[in-house]
Order: structure tokens, then C-alpha cells, then sequence
């Protein structure tokens, strides 16, 4: 399954809403990739078990499951997580764009590659959907989470 959407960032036209600039966005995803636990539930620790110039490769801690993901960046641009397949999880992928088509208008990309089949007969296309509703809900809690580091606060 192929599933990719935006979130807008930032929108001049509605003053409640306040503007990130492009490096409080990337600091926000370096985040992420750093120290993960507040963006995902149920993660309990990450731990750092290679790291590159533009790579990192880690083991996520979710108790009664354990997955590596190798993780590769552009500064600025793009953060790719890629889930090394294994006996327990069969891969995926997560790419996070930063985009601006007009300056000030940031969005940020979500597109998900996973092993799910995408056939609309099947029986699993109930759980696909579900999958990416919370796939969608997941990213929206991503740039809250990046909201509240930008303004100084603290992330649980």
C-alpha cells in the first residue's frame, strides 16, 4: 500500500495559526529522528546503533517488540525511515518532505509504502483504511509535537 498526504504548516492568511520557519521545521523532524519516544506511543527506547554523515541506523524498544529502522536525511529537505525487514515485521518505508511552493507556505509531506495490499475487493480494505486514518491522525500529532518544541516547551 502507497499512501501519502500534506499537512499544511503554516498559513499567512489565518492569524491564529502560528508560523513555523523552515529550520524549526527540520530541527523538529532532527528531533524525531533523535529521540522518537514522544512521537510514537508506545515506544519505550531508541537506541543509536550506527551512525553516518546522512544515516543512522536504530533499534526501536516497543516492549514486546523490538525493530530496527535505518533512517537517511536530507538537511532541510527530506527524512526517510526505512524499516529493516525481519522475522516480526515485514519492512516499510516513511518519507517526510518539507514543502514550499510559494516562500512562507511550508507543508510537510507524509508518504507511507507498506506491505499491505491495496486490492478494493479484498477483505483487508476495511483495515486499510483504518491503517490510514491512523497513519494520517499519527502525522497531525507529528506536527503538534513540532508546534510545541518550536515554541520551547516540552514534549512528553
Amino acid at each position: 500500500m502507497n499512501f501519502e498526504h500534506l499537512i499544511q504548516i503554516n498559513d499567512p492568511e489565518n492569524p491564529l495559526v502560528d508560523s513555523l520557519t523552515r529550520d524549526q521545521l527540520w530541527q523538529g523532524l532532527l528531533h524525531r529522528v533523535e529521540n522518537p519516544i514522544p512521537f510514537l506511543p508506545g515506544l519505550e527506547s531508541c537506541t543509536i546503533l550506527e551512525r553516518q554523515a546522512n544515516e543512522l541506523l536504530r533499534e526501536l524498544d516497543f516492549g514486546p517488540a523490538a525493530i530496527q529502522d535505518r533512517v537517511t536525511l536530507t538537511e532541510a529537505h527530506w527524512v526517510r525511515f526505512d524499516i529493516v525487514p525481519s522475522e516480526t515485521h515485514a519492512g516499510g518505508s516513511l518519507t517526510i518532505s518539507i514543502e514550499e511552493p510559494e516562500p512562507t507556505f511550508l507543508f510537510l509531506r507524509f508518504a507511507y509504502q507498506t506491505t499491505l495490499a491495496t486490492n478494493p475487493n479484498s477483505e483487508e480494505r476495511a483495515y486499510i483504511e483504518y491503517v490510514k486514518s491512523a497513519y494520517h491522525q499519527s502525522d497531525v500529532d507529528c506536527v503538534r509535537i513540532i508546534r510545541t518544541l518550536a515554541a520551547g516547551g516540552e514534549v512528553q
